[in-house]
């Protein structure tokens, strides 16, 4: 089962795929696949947040800053994948990256995960036109956006907390 779930900056959406995981995967080995490059006090602290969030609960964190297409994760375990954007960015702005490996990867930890649940952000609703650059990170933000929903059973958008099934129902 794949679940993509989505929401603004600060939603609740990384807390919803955490419940949402450990219930899909109980009993199983549970995975957090960070992608976050922590490089600054900022980022740690958010790092640092997540982490005393899902303490206790028995995820295994998997770091992938790029590659996920590669990435060795256990034969049926439960997983999530946080977040799709910063994983783009690292694929678009690093040496030897490639964007194109993203809905690959989502493809193959699905096949061999018995459940993915992969997070990823809303960043097309603020109207502005950016330069060239980040407009062409939003498009293929918004293909990887397209491919994943696509194979995912469910879409979930987090909204002020609540979770709003957009395909699928919610468990």
């Amino acid at each position: 089962m794949i679940a993509l779930v989505t929401g603004g900056a600060g939603c609740g959406k990384s807390y919803y795929a955490e419940r949402l995981i450990r219930r899909l995967g109980a009993g199983r080995q549970l995975l957090y696949i960070a992608t976050m490059d922590a490089y600054d006090d900022e980022s740690r602290a958010r790092v640092a947040r997540h982490q005393a969030r899902r303490a206790g609960f028995g995820f295994t964190t998997l770091e992938c800053l790029k590659g996920l297409d590669a990435l060795g994760v256990p034969p049926g375990s439960a997983a999530i994948l946080e977040c799709v954007p910063t994983l783009l960015s690292n694929e678009m702005f690093s040496p030897g990256g490639d964007p194109a490996s993203i809905p690959r990867g989502v493809s193959r930890l699905a096949e061999i995960c018995g459940d993915l649940v992969v997070v990823t952000n809303d960043v097309f609703s603020d109207g502005c036109t950016y330069d060239p650059a980040t407009e062409d990170y939003k498009r293929r933000l918004a293909d990887i956006h397209r491919a994943v929903a696509r194979m995912a059973d469910r879409v979930v958008e987090v909204v002020y907390s609540i979770p709003v099934a957009v395909k699928g129902d919610l468990p």
